[in-house]
Formats: structure tokens, sequence, C-alpha cells
């Protein structure tokens, strides 16, 4: 597959391959498709065999697209976002970098009580009761989560959520369908690092995760409550697909749908991929002091 670009388009050009109208008689000496590059948001190159020019690299990132490669096993192992994203970027980063620990530790309480009261949404789904416990240790929340009610939350929710499975742990090395989770959290990770690259924020300074071998640690705190709505995605996969200890050509194309899911945010309906960026955007209203709210997402 070769990626190239064409009056400000993707152009994809597979050769030798067959378009499904020809005939066996008569097959395609070259696949070609152009999409627009302003309706791209992420593009995943996911074969080894692929090819991309620099002239399209630098479309895509100059409208301010993430792009992924995978490894031979098809991971996400890397992601490239712009480096301008914001004509405010320079007063935005000193926001971001003057922010004050009590104004983190608020921020970090918002993203674990909607976190939480998520997964409890999607526990609900799963056994139509109501998920008290869940609900009452989101409410329960304190500025910082001195009392980790984030990992005590967690643990009961992976032994629920996935009940069907016996012994289930969630973990990057462990059993199916950890892999669909791996695959799934990779693709929102790069929706939320494209976001606060727009939104003028730097990914690598978290409000509560500060790995210093991790260059998205606020990426991976903003995303916290949108995991839920990949887990979701996974439970339904499991549910259609028999066995998912391969990512298939078919799952990886449904969890490539995870930008277009359904949210609710600010009280309004909006694919995930537009909420992120409502979502950045109020992250960097609260470090300037214009909010003191994060816009967060929920479900429908």
């Amino acid at each position: 597959m070769y990626l190239s670009l064409r009056n400000a388009q993707l152009l994809l050009r597979k050769p030798d391959s067959k378009k499904a109208d020809d005939s066996p008689d008569n097959p395609s000496k070259e696949f070609e498709r152009t999409i627009p590059i302003e309706d791209i948001g992420i593009v995943v190159l996911d074969n080894r065999q692929i090819t991309i020019t620099t002239g399209a690299m630098d479309a895509l990132l100059e409208n301010n697209c993430a792009i992924i490669t995978c490894n031979a096993k098809s991971m996400p192992v890397g992601l490239v976002l712009p480096l301008h994203g914001n004509t405010l970027q320079n007063e935005r980063f000193r926001a971001q970098i003057d922010a004050s620990v009590p104004l983190k530790k608020q921020l970090w309480q918002q993203t674990i009580r909607q976190k939480i009261l998520n997964q409890a949404w999607v526990l609900e789904e799963q056994s139509n009761e109501t998920a008290k416990n869940m609900r009452v240790w989101a409410n329960d929340v304190k500025s910082g989560d001195p009392d980790n009610l984030e990992a005590r939350a967690a643990a009961f929710y992976w032994k629920s959520v996935f009940s069907q499975q016996t012994d289930f742990i969630r973990g990057r090395e462990e059993d199916p369908p950890n892999n669909l989770l791996n695959y799934g959290y990779a693709i929102l990770r790069a929706c939320v690092a494209r976001g606060l690259v727009t939104s003028g924020l730097l990914p690598t300074l978290g409000i509560h995760h500060h790995n210093r071998y991790n260059a998205y640690c606020l990426a991976d705190d903003i995303m916290e409550p949108y995991r839920p709505f990949v887990d979701r995605l996974v439970i339904k996969i499991m549910n259609e697909v028999e066995d998912v200890s391969i990512l298939t050509v078919d799952i990886k194309a449904r969890l490539l749908t995870i930008p277009t899911l359904d949210v609710s945010i600010n009280g309004k309906k909006s694919p995930l991929m537009i909420a992120v960026g409502l979502t950045s955007s109020s992250l960097s209203k609260c470090f300037s002091g214009e909010l003191r709210k994060i816009s967060y997402p929920e479900f429908i």
C-alpha cells in the first residue's frame, strides 16, 4: 500500500489488487482511493509494507492529524503528532506549566469521579442492576483521590465487567480480550493526545501521571473517563465474535470506529473525537482560570 498526496487529498494506492466489481478474467492492476485531508483525524499504519511519502505526512500533520504506527503483531507502538496545534500555544503552555498543585488535584478528582461513574454505567448495562458501590465511591472521591478510590473501583469493575471470562486479569500481556482493550486504548490515546495538541497543551505534563519515561502523561490522565466507552465496544464485539484471541481485520475495523462513537457531553450528543476536543479545550480554560470544571463525556 502506498500513501501519497494528490490535489490536497490523501491518495491510497494498492498495486495488483482487484476492485469489488472486477471479474476474475479481468482483474484490476491497481486500486486507488482518495480521501480529503481535512476529513482525516487519525491514520493507523498497520502493515510493514506500507509506504507513505513525506508530503502526505506533512499535509496530515498540518491538519492536526495523529499518525499511529504498528508493529509486526499489529499493536500500536508509535504516535506522531503536530508540533504546532494552536495559535496561542506559548501562552497555554505557560498556563499549564504554572498550574498549582491544588488545581491539579481538583482536576484529578473530577477525572476519577467521571471515570468511575462511566464504569458504573457499563456495569449497570451488563447486569441491569444499579452499581451502588461504584456510585458511592464516585461521590466519595476527594481532591487528588488520596484514598485511591480509582484502584478500588477498578478492582471491582474488572472483576465484574467480563464475568463470562474466567479469572479475567486486566494487563497488557494478559489473555484476551486484553488484546482488544490494548488496541482500543491506543486509538483512544491518540485521539486524546491529538485533542490536547490542538488545544495548545503539552501532552507530556500530566495532572496526575508523572512517569519520567512517558511522553503522554496528560493524555493518559484525560483519557481515563473515556476508557469505559472502549470497554463497552469490546464487550459488544465479544458478544458477536466467537474467537477474539486474534486481532482480525474485522475486529480492528470495529475498534477503529472509536473516534465516531456517540457520547453525551455538555448535555449534547457528539462523536467521541469531537467530545475529546471539547474536553481538551475546557482543560485549557481550567489552566488559564476561565473555568473550574473539565467537560467530560457521559453515556447516552
